[in-house]
């Protein structure tokens, strides 16, 4: 596919709306996402050539997506080979505002996912810590003593069986 050199035209409408969510992206949005999934190092050039977009728009384009929060381009590490010997999900139900106690858990070092939900839980957080000494620290020291957090369950991870971001836009 061939693009074009000084316009924004192709798969999709310059005029996207990025704030809405992602029933208000674009085609061509979509494909530079898609395209960037499967390899976040992939030169706008490339990207540009694949969506039919010039190399400037497409650029123009993953700047707009990263400064709405769309998307992130990041380095996923493999936790083992770092040095940290010890992932956990833990469960956290808590007493009364659930914001409150995910904003405390989601400031925390070694914590690097929260979600608040619906069900046997009220906030699930996965941590990733050197040993399991440092988890135990983590768990009595840091997210036990958070106020409202009224129990926990620590789900150790054994081995990863599947870790993907290449989900698509859909």
């Amino acid at each position: 596919m061939t693009a074009p050199h000084d316009s924004d035209q192709g798969l999709g409408d310059e005029t996207a709306d990025l704030g809405g969510g992602a029933s208000h992206l674009d085609a061509a949005n979509r494909a530079i996402i898609e395209q960037l999934q499967r390899d976040g190092r992939r030169s706008y050039g490339a990207i540009a050539e694949e969506v039919g977009l010039s190399e400037a728009a497409v650029r123009r384009r993953v700047q707009r997506l990263r400064e709405e929060g769309i998307i992130q381009i990041v380095a996923v590490t493999d936790p083992l080979q770092l040095g940290f010997r010890r992932q956990a999900m833990v469960g956290i139900r808590s007493e009364g505002d659930s914001r409150q106690v995910a904003e405390k858990i989601a400031a925390l070092d070694e914590v690097d996912y929260v979600v608040m939900c619906a069900g046997s839980f009220d906030v699930l957080a996965e941590v990733v810590c050197e040993d399991d000494d440092r988890l135990l620290d983590l768990l009595n020291e840091s997210i036990r003593s958070i106020p409202g957090v009224s129990s926990t369950e620590t789900f150790l991870y054994l081995k990863l069986a599947k870790q993907t971001y290449t989900w698509g836009t859909r």
